[in-house]
Order: C-alpha cells, then structure tokens, then sequence
C-alpha cells in the first residue's frame, strides 16, 4: 500500500510532537503556552464584566446629574398685587 503525500507528512508530525514532547524545555514551554491562554480567557472574561459595569455606571451618573440639577423656573408668575375691590 503506497503512502500518500498526505499520510506521510501526517506522520512526520507526529514523529516531531512526540520528540517534543521528551524534550523538558519544549514541555515547559508548552506548559507555559497554556497557562498564559487559560489566564487570557480569564481576563477576557473580568473585561467582559467590567464593560457592563461601565454601562451602569454611565447611566447612574446621568440619573444623578439629572438630580443635581437646579428645578427650572416656571414662566407662569403667580401675581402677588391684591386686587382692588
């Protein structure tokens, strides 16, 4: 049975991953690699809710602003002079 290109070069890989893997400073690096991608989903995640937060709080301090803000006069005067009988 003749070998493809396809099939050799899928065991050529695999000869290198396992060479790879004998090698303690290829581990770690690969160890290393995967905890740096565990710790980026997990930022991904805290950023994730912080942007809500953000949202929140944006909308919070508007009510508050909406709150500090000094009532309008009202441009109907109640007349003060007594009517004369």
């Amino acid at each position: 049975m003749a070998k493809t290109p396809l099939d050799r070069l899928a065991n050529l890989g695999e000869e290198v991953l396992g060479k790879a893997a004998q090698n303690p400073s290829l581990a770690r690096l690969l160890q290393t690699a995967m905890q740096l991608r565990e710790r980026v989903d997990d930022l991904t995640k805290r950023v994730r809710g912080l942007e809500g937060m953000e949202k929140r709080l944006d909308e919070l301090e508007q009510r508050v602003a909406k709150l500090e803000t000094p009532p309008k006069k009202s441009a109907t005067k109640t007349s003060s002079t007594k009517k004369s009988s």
